[in-house]
């Protein structure tokens, strides 16, 4: 009988620590979201990468030779675009979503008009290559292309093994993040203290 007992209360124990590890991996993921700032189109990231959906729309002749954002002038027949949530300069990767047409474009303007709740506005050139000239406006995917700048570097065969008595250094967020982990652990006898 008191082996039963003590076997029931191990089982509770375990299950009040899976409870106390899904509520504070819940307040850990939201307090991740709150924190995350939303731009105008929806937002969804794989794979560490922001991608949006949104409308894009296009502009051209009527803005021909005006000075962009970065201060050179607009060419409808370069392949640019204007945004308000990325960088200027930064290479994007568009694609229609009714044709799936793709390009890239390097973000050089801001807008489109706020008031207008589009994501992208695209130069003609780019706009004539995705096929929505005519519409005017269209539903896009817009993928952020990262910029590396390669560096020579010399390859060998040979594997430096780590210091063992390297320190590890956690901010006090982390250090945290690690104690309650491993309590969480312990008490659900997933690692022996």
């Amino acid at each position: 009988m008191a082996q039963k007992a003590r076997t029931d209360m191990q089982t509770k124990l375990r299950m009040t620590g899976l409870l106390s590890l899904t509520f504070v991996a819940g307040l850990l993921w939201t307090s991740a979201l709150a924190a995350a700032p939303t731009p105008k189109g929806k937002q969804v990231i794989f794979g560490g990468k922001p991608k949006f959906v949104g409308t894009a729309s296009w502009y051209g002749k009527r803005e021909q030779g005006r000075p962009m954002a970065n201060g050179k002038p607009f060419d409808r027949h370069q392949m640019t675009a204007a945004a308000w949530n990325i960088p200027l300069g930064t290479l994007v990767r568009v694609v229609n979503l009714k044709n799936g047409s793709a390009v890239n474009v390097t973000v050089t303007d801001r807008g489109p008009n706020l008031r207008l709740s589009r994501a992208i506005d695209l130069s003609e050139a780019a706009a004539a290559k995705l096929d929505y000239i005519d519409e005017g406006l269209t539903r896009v995917f817009i993928i952020p292309i990262p910029g590396g700048k390669f560096e020579s570097s010399q390859i060998t065969a040979q594997l430096i093994e780590p210091l063992d008595d390297a320190p590890m250094y956690l901010t006090p967020l982390e250090e945290d993040r690690r104690t309650v982990a491993m309590a969480m652990a312990v008490s659900l006898g997933l690692v022996a203290r």
